[in-house]
């Protein structure tokens, strides 16, 4: 279930009630997690992407976050901030918690063109996109909902405990806060002379 929380980015931000009570996981760039558990994953993408995987059966999910489609750093080259081993480890991790790979169903969200910054193909939002799309569909994973693309980054939380989803798209403040974020992010890949600097836009 896809639906639009009241997630305002006013300083009395409010949360869904299914939230009460629950413990909220920060999903960041690089970062998967899965869980059978009562606990909701939160993260905030631009031209990152997301993927919420579900167990239907066994009630089991998880979550990645990454920000390039695939490495072409020697030194690191199964970092998960990279989608391909994201992918990966998500799907491992589910099926090690109980997951069984035919049953899996997944929501996928990001790859936003923030700021009214003009779109191309060799982009990362759009090689994000692409990436996804045929990962998933070269797996035989179905995609239920997704929501990809667009000017405004996106607040995603997800229940792995029962599949649930909450979206919100967010205003030009959290937009320039998210693009920040993430040019850090790539800044540090040019400190570190890993893949050298794509087109974020």
């Amino acid at each position: 279930m896809l639906q639009n929380a009241n997630l305002s980015s006013s300083k009395h931000r409010r949360l869904p009630k299914e939230v009460e009570g629950l413990p909220l996981e920060r999903i960041n760039i690089g970062c998967v997690k899965v869980s059978k558990d009562p606990v909701v994953f939160d993260t905030v993408l631009g031209s990152c992407i997301s993927v919420c995987m579900y167990d239907p059966e066994c009630n089991a999910g998880g979550m990645n976050h990454f920000m390039l489609p695939k490495a072409t750093d020697l030194n690191n080259p199964l970092s998960t901030r990279y989608g391909v081993h994201a992918m990966e480890l998500l799907i491992n991790n589910l099926i090690k918690i109980g997951g069984v790979r035919s049953r899996f169903i997944v929501k996928v969200f990001g790859g936003g063109h923030v700021l009214d910054i003009p779109n191309s193909n060799n982009s990362v939002p759009s090689m994000n996109i692409s990436f996804v799309g045929k990962f998933l569909a070269t797996e035989k994973i179905k995609v239920i909902t997704s929501d990809l693309g667009g000017k405004h980054p996106k607040r995603v939380l997800f229940f792995p405990h029962t599949g649930k989803v909450y979206l919100k798209r967010l205003g030009e403040n959290e937009a320039t806060k998210t693009i920040t974020e993430e040019n850090i992010f790539l800044s540090k890949l040019r400190t570190d002379e890993l893949d050298g600097i794509p087109t974020l836009f």
